[in-house]
C-alpha cells in the first residue's frame, strides 16, 4: 500500500535535519515505536505496536537507515514479524525536506506491505487514517521536543499512542460520511 503525506514544521530546514539525524528522538514521536539497539552503519532494531481495529500486532524488526544531508532526504528499509499473531510487514520510506515561508515542509512518500493476520484488518481506509493520525501526534511531539527550553524537557516528550478502538470507530465513521458524500454528489 502507498502513503503519500506531507506536513510543515514552524522551525527551519537545518534544525528539522538535525531532529531527523537524532533517530532515538525521532522513535520517540512515533507512538508505538522503540529503538532497542544501534547496530552502527544506520541499522538500528526495534519493535512497533500497532492497532488494527480489533487487532494488536507487535512488529520486531531492523531499519536500515540512508541519509543524505546535501539533499535533505533520506530512506528507509525496515521489516518485521509479530511473533505472537503471525504477520509481518515490511516498509519503504523515501522522506525529503524543503524550506517553506514558514519553516520546512517534510514530505513522506511509503510502501507498507503486510501479510498474515495484519493484512486481513489492514484496509486501506483504516490503515490511511491511522497514518494520517500518527502524523499529526508526530508533528505535535516533534514540535514540543524542538520547542523545549532545555535537553531533560526535550527527552521528556514522547509521542501518545493512537487507541486501536477509537481508530477503527473512526475510521468507520469517516467510511459512512464518505460514502453518503459520494451519493449526494450523484444525485
Amino acid at each position: 500500500m502507498k502513503i503519500i503525506n506531507e506536513f510543515e514544521v514552524s522551525r527551519s530546514v537545518d534544525t528539522v535535519w538535525d531532529f531527523f539525524e537524532d533517530i532515538t528522538s525521532v522513535a520517540q514521536c512515533l507512538p508505538g515505536a522503540t529503538i532497542t539497539d544501534d547496530k552502527g552503519g544506520g541499522v538500528y532494531a526495534g519493535n512497533v505496536t500497532v492497532k488494527l481495529g480489533p487487532m494488536s500486532a507487535k512488529f520486531d524488526g531492523e531499519a536500515t537507515i540512508k541519509s543524505d544531508a546535501e539533499t535533505k532526504s533520506a530512506q528507509i528499509s525496515g521489516k518485521g514479524i509479530d511473533r505472537s499473531g503471525g504477520s509481518a510487514g515490511k516498509v519503504e520510506v523515501e522522506y525529503r525536506l524543503s524550506a517553506t515561508e514558514s519553516g520546512t515542509m517534510v514530505t513522506v512518500d511509503a510502501d507498507v506491505t503486510l501479510s498474515g493476520t495484519a493484512a486481513r484488518f489492514g484496509r486501506s481506509s483504516l490503515i490511511n487514517e491511522m497514518s494520517t493520525r500518527l502524523i499529526a501526534e508526530f508533528v505535535e511531539c516533534l514540535e514540543k521536543k524542538l520547542g523545549a527550553t532545555t535537553p531533560e524537557i526535550a527527552a521528556s516528550v514522547t509521542a501518545g499512542e493512537v487507541k486501536g478502538v477509537s481508530l477503527f470507530f473512526s475510521s468507520l465513521w469517516t467510511s459512512i460520511v464518505d460514502f453518503f458524500k459520494n451519493l449526494f454528489r450523484r444525485g
